[in-house]
């Protein structure tokens, strides 16, 4: 499994935002998941976290899936389905997959897994590529440094457990 980079101030990922999430991402084959607790300060309606914060979560995990191809992606469009509540103070796992990838535009679908296994959200989106030629700044100003290829960072893991 490979940790994937966050950035500084992201509301999900971010390591310094003050009222982020500091989700952490990892890669496990196809997937990108992230494991997280709601608290209370993410509930919407009391003991149930905010629909709105399980959107966003979805929509950055299947945005990171995009990461897989070493393509920076933007979202067009995505639909969500709430089939259960969410509760506040149980782990969820978020997970995001790329189902195709045409041209510049990539279908991704995301879940989000209750402990117990229930399905409790689904999301399917659409995302658009940003130009390569800005592809390489915005990891720069997004993660201070260029992100390495899955590629390479397969072979670090290798070398590390050799």
């Amino acid at each position: 499994m490979i940790k994937q980079p966050g950035s500084k101030m992201c509301f999900v990922c971010g390591g310094n935002n003050p009222i982020g999430l500091h989700a952490e991402f990892y890669v496990d084959g196809e997937e990108i998941f992230t494991e997280f607790v709601p608290r209370e300060e993410h509930q919407g309606y009391p003991g149930i976290m905010h629909g709105g914060l399980q959107s966003t979560m979805l929509d950055e995990t299947i945005g990171r899936a995009a990461f897989l191809k070493r393509l920076w992606m933007v979202t067009a469009r995505m639909e969500v389905t709430y089939r259960v509540p969410v509760p506040i103070g149980q782990k969820i796992r978020v997970t995001g997959r790329i189902q195709e990838v045409r041209g510049r535009t990539m279908i991704a679908t995301g879940q989000i897994v209750l402990g117990d296994g229930t399905v409790a959200v689904e999301a399917r989106g659409l995302y658009v590529q940003i130009p390569e030629e800005r592809r390489r700044e915005v990891e720069r100003l997004v993660f201070g440094r260029e992100i390495p290829s899955l590629e390479y960072l397969l072979e670090l893991e290798a070398q590390q457990e050799a």
